[in-house]
């Protein structure tokens, strides 16, 4: 769509939002088989007001429809910007499990946060090894940045949690990421992966977080 478009349907719009305005203030004037008596009208809105409110409301609804429909799509990441929201990913996991082993005293907590730390440093290695052999240097995106920014905050409420309570929000948490971070290897970075190498060490990392996520689900249970 374009400039134009735009103003003539963001005209066309207001045009109609002042048309139900002047219509619900009533500076249309009101047909004679709609006079009612004052008691009447007290009771129930004017057939004028409720044209108004639909003609108002419809003008909302198809501005927003038509503008949600006409805006660009993100643009899919390229294998940098891949590799860097890989680093970051793994990079926020590993800071929950370092939190973890710190705070937990569920024996079985620790166990799984050390794997966690262990695993997902495996697989920074192999993509920092991976950006330097293939020459590329990991491009930040809204993407990595997100998932930077909703780490931290987790990590703020996590910071404030002992015992049984931190134990429960821990593994909450890692069920709810490793499946987030499955879905967008399967939705978005797998598909736009361009380089064979850096497709094939998603490939390979896959089958690790669905184990993490497995192992996440049973601490869960055991934890209710």
């Amino acid at each position: 769509m374009t400039i134009i478009d735009h103003l003539l349907l963001g005209a066309f719009a207001a045009a109609v939002l002042y048309t139900g305005y002047r219509l619900f203030v009533g500076w249309l004037p009101t047909p004679s088989h709609e006079i009612v008596s004052e008691t009447s009208n007290r009771r129930k809105p004017s057939l004028r007001k409720i044209i108004a409110l639909t003609i108002t409301t419809a003008a909302l609804a198809a501005f927003t429809t038509v503008h949600a429909q006409t805006a660009p799509a993100a643009a899919p990441p390229n294998d940098a910007q891949i590799a860097q929201i890989v680093l970051t990913a793994d990079s926020v996991d590993v800071d929950y499990g370092n939190l973890a082993v710190k705070k937990t005293k569920n024996a079985e907590v620790k166990a799984f946060a050390e794997t966690m730390i262990r695993d997902h440093t495996a697989v920074n290695a192999q993509a920092i090894a991976l950006a330097k052999k293939l020459g590329m240097t990991p491009e930040p995106s809204d993407t990595s940045k997100s998932l930077k920014s909703d780490g931290e905050k987790e990590m703020a409420k996590l910071k404030a949690m002992r015992g049984a309570e931190f134990d429960k929000a821990y593994i909450d948490n890692e069920v709810a990421y490793h499946e987030s971070v499955i879905g967008a290897l399967d939705k978005v970075l797998l598909p736009n992966a361009k380089n064979a190498e850096l497709k094939s060490l998603l490939e390979s990392g896959r089958p690790i977080f669905v184990s993490h996520l497995n192992h996440a689900k049973e601490l869960q249970a055991s934890l209710r």
